[in-house]
């Protein structure tokens, strides 16, 4: 592995939550790091198709990673108030992506699938508002 790209995965494992490229980009310049912009994008997408960093798209339509929590595909429910994200398993979408394809002649399917809403803890302060 790159020594850039160790950079950005340990980056990502020092980190709670999802994190934009930018996001990423400028704390490792803020501590040092010689990487551009474009570096980060190559080894997130690097490390995405290796299966070490989760990514999701936002309501807005961008583009979040974090390191990777559970080596098996696995999907997220995801706060909209403070990001929070839970991974969790769908054997129910899995099933009906796998026929959906089959029925169609579909194969080597792969797929995302992000559930967005406000947790719980976001939820009761809300209510005391």
């Amino acid at each position: 592995m790159s020594t850039r790209r160790e950079t950005v995965r340990q980056a990502l494992h020092r980190s709670s939550g999802f994190r934009s490229a930018q996001d990423l980009y400028a704390t490792l310049r803020a501590d040092g790091a010689k990487i551009g912009l474009t570096t980060v994008y190559r080894a997130l997408q690097a490390l995405t198709d290796a299966g070490e960093v989760d990514v999701l798209m936002t309501d807005e339509g961008e583009a979040v990673y974090r390191a990777c929590a559970t080596p098996t595909h696995h999907h997220h429910l995801v706060c909209r108030s403070c990001g929070k994200a839970v991974e969790i398993e769908g054997p129910a979408v899995e099933s009906w992506a796998d026929e959906l394809a089959a029925q169609h002649g579909f194969v080597d399917l792969t797929h995302t699938l992000e559930l967005f809403g406000t947790c719980s803890d976001c939820a009761a302060s809300r209510s005391q508002d």
